[in-house]
C-alpha cells in the first residue's frame, strides 16, 4: 500500500496540468499514458483529491486541442512522413494507401469510436490529417468523442475508486483482497462453463 500511496501522492500533487499534458500529448501522436493519467484522476476524485467535474471538463479540452495539433501536423506534414525515402518506406506507403479508403468511408466513426482504443487513440488525429479528412467533420466528431471519453472513463474511474474505498472502510485492505479473489473465480468458473457449454 505504501507504493500505490506514493504513486497517488505524486500524482495528487500535480494533478491536473500533469493530466492535461499527458491526455493532450498522446492525443497528439505521443505514445503516452494519457487514458491511465485519466482514470489516476478519477480514483483521485472518488476520494476528494480531485474534483471530478474539473477532471472531466480538463480531460475534455485537452483530448479536443491535443487531437486538432495532430490533425493540423497529420495535414501538413503526415503525407510527406509517410512518402519519403528512408526506412520502412513499404510499411509507411501501405499506411497511407489502407488508411486513406478508410478514413474516406469510416472518418468520423473512427475519430469518434478511436478515442476508447489504444494504438487508434494516439494516431487517429494524425491519420485524419495526412488522409486529408475535412477539418470541420473531424472538428465536431473529434468534440464529440473527446466529451464522451472524458466523461465515461472519467465516472467510471470515480465510481470504481468510490467502491473501493466503501469496500476498505467497510471489510478493511484484507476485505478488498477477499473480494477481488471471490470475483476472479467466479469469472473463471463462468469461463469454464462456457468452455464446456460450446464443446460438442
Amino acid at each position: 500500500m505504501t507504493v500505490l500511496a506514493s504513486i497517488f501522492d505524486a500524482a495528487q500533487n500535480v494533478g491536473y496540468p500533469a493530466m492535461m499534458l499527458l491526455i493532450m500529448a498522446e492525443s497528439g501522436g505521443l505514445p503516452l499514458p494519457g487514458e491511465t493519467a485519466l482514470i489516476t484522476a478519477g480514483f483521485l476524485a472518488s476520494n476528494g483529491r480531485l474534483s471530478i467535474v474539473l477532471v472531466i471538463g480538463l480531460a475534455a479540452i485537452a483530448a479536443i486541442v491535443g487531437d486538432n495539433i495532430g490533425y493540423v501536423i497529420g495535414r501538413r506534414g503526415g503525407r510527406w512522413l509517410l512518402e519519403r525515402p528512408g526506412p520502412f518506406l513499404g510499411q509507411r506507403r501501405q499506411v497511407l494507401a489502407v488508411g486513406e479508403p478508410f478514413f474516406a468511408r469510416h472518418g468520423p466513426k473512427a475519430v469518434f469510436f478511436g478515442r476508447w482504443i489504444l494504438g487508434l487513440r494516439t494516431w487517429a488525429a494524425w491519420l485524419a490529417g495526412a488522409t486529408e479528412m475535412h477539418w470541420r467533420s473531424f472538428a465536431f466528431w473529434n468534440a464529440l468523442g473527446g466529451i464522451s471519453w472524458a466523461t465515461t472513463i472519467g465516472l467510471l474511474a470515480y465510481f470504481v475508486g468510490r467502491s473501493i474505498e466503501h469496500v476498505i472502510t467497510t471489510f478493511g485492505l484484507y476485505g478488498l483482497v477477499a473480494v477481488i479473489v471471490a470475483g476472479l473465480l467466479v469469472w473463471l468458473l463462468r469461463r469454464r462453463h462456457q468452455r464446456r457449454a460450446s464443446s460438442p
